[in-house]
């Protein structure tokens, strides 16, 4: 199962935020490893199965449902530890949006993005669905956290971006754009965040090549930490969801984790877990955001996950989820 963690100045945040509005620690704390110890107890990161209970803890206290966007407004450089350190001493933020592609999994493991050069924008794209944390939640701390951080880095207390939500747009949608700018869209096929692709040349004041170099290599290693914990069923997750629409067999799976088909395989059945079934289950969440998300007919989103016909998509999903396609886009 996935071993992915968040680090631990993103839970000190929400904790303190939700205790501001009234919210008991013990409460926002049930259900987790930190129940007993409290925040005193806390280490460097905690799992993102506790994150994901504390964070529908406090969504459940606070009774505000834009808890996300407001978390993700109030992490700033220094939320991000090390690697947020590392970004002060880049040349210009095209350094700094190379450091983060390197490195962002030190800040949510679980997240697969992808960042593109489309004409005059500079287009970040998030290719998987968060896991454990109610993905509304998600998307709103990530973006929030992501436009926080450029108006730091590039002293632009007002800057405003593009954001692509993949759901309805909510109750509280307006306080996006009192964050975001006018330039914001709901119901989206994927989350996406896009802004100017000038400011990849803004210089940076705090700019030191020697002192980047030895951040960029406490992160390094940071990193291998963090990814010699995961499992070959959590690296072939992660994998296909950023091969979305792709779905390779599996020895080209075994391949790209530079393992053998056997060896492979093996690892797997420790784990109790085989290849069809995380290839399915990919699948599934694929497929049930299109569903939710868009209105394409139900002939293309088969193709799009694999199926030449629309009935063997229809046998399958119900299948992968208990639920008819149909049933899936009614309700969403």
């Amino acid at each position: 199962m996935p071993n992915t963690s968040t680090p631990a100045q993103y839970v000190i945040l929400l904790v303190d935020m939700a205790e501001s509005l009234g919210c008991d620690q013990a409460s926002l704390l049930a259900g987790t490893s930190l129940a007993e110890s409290g925040m005193a107890g806390i280490g460097a990161r905690i799992s993102d199965a506790d994150f994901g209970r504390l964070v529908n803890n406090a969504l459940a206290l606070t009774g505000d449902p834009a808890l996300g966007l407001k978390l993700g407004t109030r992490l700033n450089l220094s939320a991000h530890a090390i690697l947020g350190q590392a970004f002060l001493t880049c040349h210009d933020l095209s350094q700094v949006m190379d450091l983060f592609l390197k490195y962002y999994h030190l800040l949510a493991p679980a997240l697969q993005l992808e960042f593109d050069l489309q004409d005059e924008r500079c287009v970040l794209t998030t290719v998987s669905d968060p896991g454990d944390i109610p993905a509304q939640f998600s998307y709103e701390l990530v973006y929030g956290a992501v436009l926080n951080t450029l108006r730091g880095l590039l002293n632009l207390p007002t800057l405003q971006v593009r954001v692509e939500m993949p759901y309805p747009e909510p109750a509280h949608s307006a306080i996006y754009y009192q964050v975001f700018g006018e330039d914001v869209h709901f119901g989206a096929l994927q989350g996406r965040l896009s802004f100017p692709r000038k400011l990849l040349g803004t210089p940076l004041p705090s700019s030191n090549p020697a002192l980047r170099a030895l951040y960029e290599q406490e992160c390094a290693r940071l990193l291998a930490d963090l990814e010699g914990e995961d499992s070959v069923a959590e690296q072939t997750l992660r994998l296909l969801r950023k091969l979305e629409g792709q779905y390779p067999q599996m020895p080209q799976v075994a391949a790209m984790l530079n393992l053998s088909p056997r060896t492979y395989r093996r690892r797997l059945e420790e784990e109790s877990r085989s290849f069809q079934e995380l290839l399915d289950q990919v699948r599934a969440e694929h497929a049930t955001r299109y569903l939710r998300n868009t209105r394409l007919p139900l002939s293309s989103i088969a193709y799009m996950v694999g199926f030449n016909d629309a009935s063997n998509f229809r046998r399958a999903y119900r299948k992968w989820t208990g639920h008819s396609p149909r049933e899936v886009r009614n309700a969403g």
